[in-house]
């Protein structure tokens, strides 16, 4: 984005180090390289590349990582993940 994102203290968020998650059902374990339409709840509906996946054992669960499809996020997509209960930006360590 061209105007970068504020955390709660007003500083600018280093999204190289913070993934949006959201736990999702899909049918099938997604391949690298695969698209994926992934919803918010206010309807809108972003593409993401699979960059790839891996079972997390502990957790009972594959763990799919995605790589937004278009060059850069519009603000109205990051407003979108950002408002939305479902979708949480975490630190990538977390």
């Amino acid at each position: 984005m061209k105007v970068r994102a504020l955390d709660q203290n007003g500083y600018p968020i280093d999204h190289s180090s913070m993934r949006f998650r959201k736990v999702i059902e899909v049918p099938r374990v997604p391949r690298v390289g695969d698209v994926l339409a992934l919803t918010t709840s206010g309807g809108r509906s972003l593409l993401a590349t699979v960059a790839r996946a891996d079972l997390d054992e502990p957790r009972g669960l594959f763990v799919v990582s995605c790589q937004y499809a278009e060059r850069s996020i519009s603000a109205d997509d990051y407003a979108a993940l950002s408002n939305d209960p479902e979708w949480e930006l975490k630190h990538l360590l977390e």
